[in-house]
């Protein structure tokens, strides 16, 4: 294994590898593979693509080529980059209906934890699973702050990635988070 791995890490750069690593943790659940998983099927039908066109076509050798960077791109396109804005268009469909329950539950006098516990076991949304992640860190000694931090980098929407900033300043210096998430609501 650990040969196999330095070999894999001499095809593919480091750098690449970790952009498609936090691209793929943005996909969320859904996504059954990793980055290294990624590349080498990638490549390895690429090839496939490129030899089959080179043998099967008269013209093999000028529509090969062509052909094997369009798939190589469309492969891209169609296991990472579609999926991550389907995604963030249902995160950001479901996160009016969720900031919402959670600011009728913080007027009801609870702290934010507490009313995350409460909004997370009331809706079912993609995006209540992600809180529910954040809870279970923060429930393993994770500071709120920490766990919000990341469970940014799991979610791909600019929008809710600013809400989320918002709830962590306003927990730093002390604001109040009803205002805070009413200027939210208001902003979605």
């Amino acid at each position: 294994m650990k040969r196999e791995n330095s070999l894999i890490r001499k095809i593919y750069r480091e750098k690449d590898i970790e952009k498609i690593e936090k691209k793929i943790i943005m996909l969320g659940p859904k996504a059954n593979f990793d980055a290294i998983t990624f590349l080498n099927i990638r490549m390895i039908t690429t090839v496939l693509v490129f030899v089959l066109t080179i043998y099967t076509t008269n013209l093999g050798y000028v529509f090969g080529p062509l052909l094997s960077v369009l798939y190589y791109y469309l492969y891209y396109y169609i296991k990472i980059t579609r999926p991550m804005k389907l995604r963030m268009k249902q995160l950001d469909y479901e996160a009016l209906y969720f900031f919402d329950i959670l600011t009728l539950t913080l007027e009801s006098g609870r702290n934010l934890e507490n009313s995350l516990e409460v909004t997370v076991s009331n809706v079912d949304s993609e995006l209540s699973d992600e809180f529910k992640k954040t809870l279970m860190e923060m429930n393993f000694g994770k500071t709120m702050i920490e766990a919000l931090e990341s469970m940014k980098n799991r979610i791909p929407s600019e929008t809710i990635n600013n809400i989320i900033l918002n709830i962590t300043q306003t927990s730093i210096f002390g604001n109040s988070i009803l205002d805070t998430m009413y200027n939210q609501i208001d902003f979605l």
